[in-house]
């Protein structure tokens, strides 16, 4: 699929704050001196108009075993209290499902009880209550070693994508503690935030911290417990969607990013940050050691999340990379 070329008359619409964002300006803010190329293109608004008011009732969520709309039954809207006491059923299933330590679960697995299900040691890694606890409290904070720019700056630069999106519904998947859905969720730019992650203890800890800020506590902002690869929403229902620092963590990323574009709207956008495997200035040297080092994860290059996303049916691909950081968006045709 073509890729729109990047040229100097997109970059101001695609980064409005920053009209001067060129590779060799001298007025480029440090926080977005990179080192390599910046491919800049217009996200073009959706074809249809989205009404500003989400409907936050009704068909919300989907079955994540066939995709059909949920019936939902108890108080209607978003808030963590509305989902806590709201039972859904899959008509076609016959399977339902509830809520759970605040997190409403809709993986294929909930309810099951002899059943268990072991996911890659990357997955497994982050649903320790352990590690779930250390995320935002010293985990994080050493991703700045390997170029990420932290999380003030790197939701800064989500929400400059994401333009085009306001006053829709966003998906934060694999949100960890919630880092970035609270965020999106304080800043009132959505009409709805899902705050999406596989793991248990991560969905815990999210809501440990929102139950402590009273700005989020009551907003439309859901914590559920999904796969990325079996998203529980109909196909173009979403409008953004967010993936902070998860691609590398996925089992299968080509399954996760084609779940992405299948639930994203004409229009919408996904936004992802990742570890890359290296990049064009990496030494041959420092490829191999990458590769042995990083191995049990899957780490991509640039080229291969381009690749992906396009494959997926997105467009309009740009990124930006600075050491081994990568934030990446892509469009829905």
């Amino acid at each position: 699929m073509a890729i729109a070329a990047a040229a100097a008359s997109s970059s101001s619409s695609l980064f409005p704050k920053y009209p001067c964002l060129s590779r060799n300006s001298p007025r480029l803010p440090q926080s977005l001196r990179f080192s390599s190329t910046i491919r800049a293109v217009t996200l073009q608004p959706a074809k249809s108009e989205r009404n500003q008011t989400l409907e936050l009732e009704g068909d919300l969520f989907s079955c994540p075993i066939c995709y059909e709309p949920l019936i939902r039954k108890g108080p209607t809207g978003l808030t963590l209290g509305a989902i806590y006491r709201s039972g859904f059923k899959c008509r076609k299933c016959d399977k339902t499902y509830s809520s759970k330590d605040n997190y409403l679960d809709l993986t294929v697995i909930s309810g099951l009880k002899d059943y268990t299900e072991v996911k890659p040691a990357s997955t497994e890694l982050f649903r320790s209550p352990f590690v779930s606890f250390l995320y935002e409290r010293g985990w994080r904070q050493n991703f700045n070693r390997s170029g990420f720019p932290g999380p003030d700056e790197e939701f800064k630069m989500a929400q400059e994508y994401f333009k085009s999106a306001q006053g829709g519904l966003l998906v934060d998947v694999s949100c960890g503690s919630g880092l970035f859905s609270r965020k999106f969720a304080k800043s009132g730019t959505y009409s709805g935030v899902v705050a999406l992650d596989f793991s248990e203890n991560m969905l815990r800890q999210c809501y440990d911290f929102i139950k402590q800020d009273n700005t989020i506590l009551t907003s439309n902002l859901a914590l559920v417990r999904a796969d990325v690869c079996r998203l529980p929403f109909a196909s173009g229902f979403v409008d953004a969607v967010h993936a902070g620092a998860a691609l590398h963590c996925w089992p299968s990323p080509s399954n996760a990013v084609a779940e992405i574009s299948r639930i994203l709207r004409s229009g919408g956008v996904f936004v992802g940050t990742t570890f890359l495997r290296y990049t064009s200035s990496t030494s041959l040297t420092g490829r191999v050691l990458r590769e042995r080092i990083l191995q049990n994860y899957n780490y991509l290059t640039e080229e291969e999340i381009e690749d992906l996303c396009t494959s997926c049916g997105l467009t309009n691909y740009t990124s930006k990379v600075q050491q081994s950081f990568i934030m990446f968006a892509a469009q829905k045709p």
